[in-house]
């Protein structure tokens, strides 16, 4: 056989495989480790965009064309005691982010109203800070989960850090929150390279309390911190173990003062193929990219619906800012999607961690952490 003849063998038993996986998951069925390793190795544009294609059509077929959009409230600023390597909100770090305690009820009715008006389905109440503990600061949040959730004009989230008891996560359900946003990071291998002052383990039991009050888990990481590709296939298992209804796929964007400042981002077509293995291993969850979209994808930004993201983080981030919601929502026209997004995540089949055979170790190693 000639060399040219043996290439374009090869290159077309690799679109037969794109094309065999992204209809077993179309069928119902899920992709194992090894064949999402086979998949995010891919090099040649040609078959990237094969596996755009098919992201999509998993998309389309679980999700339709509605998409699901979230923003936040920075409900206190900086001075956080934990050292996490991305983050400019470190008190280990020399950033020069804003600093300020915990907010009034003034810019978080502020921020309701806003995301009302431009359809956008939930509101994050996030806080700098190692997490949330019984006592009088626990009281003030539920109050203004409270008012949030009895403004009713879009669906209270919360990201306030680690949960160390059952009491708190009960005590957040009791007060309306019913997503609760607690990102993994990275890769259960890869943590402890970008943060030591708490453990990937801790995230984990957090999740399970807040699963145990009946609080859906909005949960993903972030792509770019020097990890590598096998690491973000295993932070895409580890998530679909937990069962995050929410997925939210942020791309470093390198803060000066960090640890990370320098570090070499992602090119645009790595970060798209790495979008679309999250969506062949999560087919019915709701992707959402977040973080550093218009930094490393810039004028790229609206192929992530084709690589398979069915949800936006809308308006400006922790620290840095986004393109203005406008230009998202037009964005979302010109593609003809819908940010009328109000199913309550009931087109998602959630069996708690079952996430079959292709991830059982996984699976074994996450549920011995959890508390009963």
């Amino acid at each position: 056989m000639s060399v040219t003849l043996k290439v374009a063998t090869k290159k077309l038993i690799i679109r037969d495989l794109i094309a065999d996986l992204g209809q077993r998951i179309l069928d119902g069925g899920q992709i194992t480790r090894d064949e999402a390793l086979e998949l995010i190795n891919i090099e040649s544009n040609a078959d990237i965009m094969d596996l755009l294609s098919w992201a999509n059509r998993i998309r389309e077929h679980y999700k339709g064309n509605k998409i699901h959009l979230c923003s936040i409230v920075n409900a206190k600023a900086g001075a956080c005691s934990e050292n996490c390597s991305f983050c400019s909100q470190s008190a280990a770090y020399q950033t020069g982010s804003p600093r300020y305690g915990f907010v009034d009820p003034e810019p978080v009715e502020d921020a309701m109203s806003e995301a009302k008006e431009n359809n956008v389905t939930a509101v994050g109440l996030v806080a700098a800070w190692r997490g949330l503990k019984e006592g009088p600061m626990l009281d003030e949040v539920c109050d203004r989960i409270r008012e949030m959730k009895e403004n009713g004009k879009s669906r209270p989230d919360a990201s306030l850090g680690l949960i160390e008891t059952q009491t708190v996560a009960d005590r957040l359900k009791e007060a309306g929150l019913s997503c609760y946003g607690h990102n993994l990071e990275s890769s259960r291998r890869f943590f402890p390279e970008h943060c030591t002052t708490h453990s990937f383990e801790d995230r984990i039991k957090t999740i399970q309390f807040l699963k145990n009050a009946g609080i859906k888990i909005c949960s993903g990481g972030i792509i770019g911190m020097g990890e590598n590709r096998e690491d973000r296939i295993d932070l895409a298992l580890e998530v679909r173990a937990i069962d995050a209804s929410v997925v939210p796929v942020n791309i470093l964007n390198p803060i000066p003062g960090t640890p990370l400042e320098k570090q070499e981002q992602l090119p645009p077509m790595e970060i798209l193929k790495t979008i679309a293995l999250f969506r062949f291993i999560l087919p019915q969850k709701e992707i959402m990219i977040a973080g550093g979209r218009t930094v490393n994808l810039r004028d790229m930004q609206s192929m992530i619906f084709t690589a398979g993201a069915s949800a936006l983080m809308v308006g400006n981030y922790l620290t840095t800012l986004n393109q203005p919601v406008e230009k998202d929502l037009q964005m979302l026209k010109d593609l003809g999607l819908d940010p009328d997004w109000d199913n309550d995540f009931a087109d998602q089949i959630s069996n708690g961690t079952n996430c079959g055979s292709s991830c059982n170790s996984t699976k074994k190693t996450t549920e011995a952490l959890l508390p009963v």
